[in-house]
């Protein structure tokens, strides 16, 4: 059993060891060996040209923005309209809950999603394209509901007879003692925000505005990235190294979420297997 998981560690670590230190590799060592587990020739070349320009910072700041901004703003959200849903003293809980769902079944389609974001709320080129349209996950409402319909509803009949208003049961009660699953939802929205380029695609034209993982995607199939990265409409005349910029610049964008992880761990773990056993 040790040496399978052993070996899944081993076959999940071996991409990105290869991606990070393929990205000191030089562009002459990589066209000509491929990936390497230790290239030959390690140089700086390819984090010196991203960092030259800054196209790199704005994009961090961007990415940040946004993440940062998106997951508060949407762990809120989901987690009072969950509480509506899973209260029992709310008439149209179950007409709610119904809505929710279809909407996972049942898509409004691409062409009346951007109809509404770029030509009704005109927020093309603005970071809340970027943030408005993953505000209500409905998958993650439901873990929410689930969570809550766990707890028992005597809390809220004490706190109700104390004199307590739903909010304040809300934010003084319920919210400090379903941490874990708030913990957990707060990653997989964080992760959806700075993951995510899709968005950007399809609102964001200013190359000013665009997050990290679309600098990405921007790399990966743009001509000129030289003048990509600089932030200049001017033709350079020294080929920029492609294949180890690309991986250099996704070593870059990785590293802030990763370190995230280790302080939402324990809850993480906790809030996925919550309610799984009984008695």
């Amino acid at each position: 059993m040790n040496l399978i998981v052993l070996l899944f560690a081993l076959f999940c670590f071996v991409p990105f060891w290869l991606v990070f230190i393929d990205s000191f590799a030089s562009e002459a060592s990589f066209m000509a060996h491929g990936y390497q587990l230790l290239p030959s020739a390690l140089t700086l070349d390819a984090y010196k040209f991203i960092l030259q320009g800054d196209q790199i910072f704005r994009s961090y700041r961007v990415s940040i923005l946004v993440t940062v901004l998106g997951t508060a703003l949407s762990v809120i959200i989901t987690a009072m309209y969950a509480y509506v849903i899973a209260n029992r003293k709310f008439k149209y809980r179950n007409i709610l809950s119904f809505l929710t769902y279809f909407t996972m079944v049942f898509g409004a389609g691409l062409v009346g999603f951007y109809i509404l974001i770029a030509n009704w709320l005109h927020l093309k080129d603005s970071v809340w394209a970027l943030i408005l349209p993953y505000l209500l996950n409905p998958f993650y409402a439901f873990i929410l509901v689930s969570f809550y319909r766990t707890l028992p509803y005597e809390i809220n009949e004490s706190a109700t007879i104390d004199g307590a208003r739903e909010i304040r049961i809300f934010f003084k009660i319920i919210l400090p003692i379903t941490a874990p699953a708030i913990a957990t939802i707060t990653l997989f929205y964080a992760l959806q925000y700075w993951n995510d380029w899709w968005l950007s695609l399809l609102f964001i034209d200013n190359y000013k505005l665009h997050p990290l993982q679309m600098m990405i995607r921007q790399l990966i199939s743009n001509l000129n990235v030289s003048s990509y990265v600089s932030g200049s409409s001017t033709s350079y005349t020294v080929s920029a190294p492609t294949n180890v910029v690309q991986m250099a610049t996704v070593c870059l964008t990785i590293g802030p979420i990763v370190l995230v992880y280790p302080f939402v761990q324990k809850y993480f773990v906790s809030g996925l297997t919550v309610g799984a056993i009984k008695g």
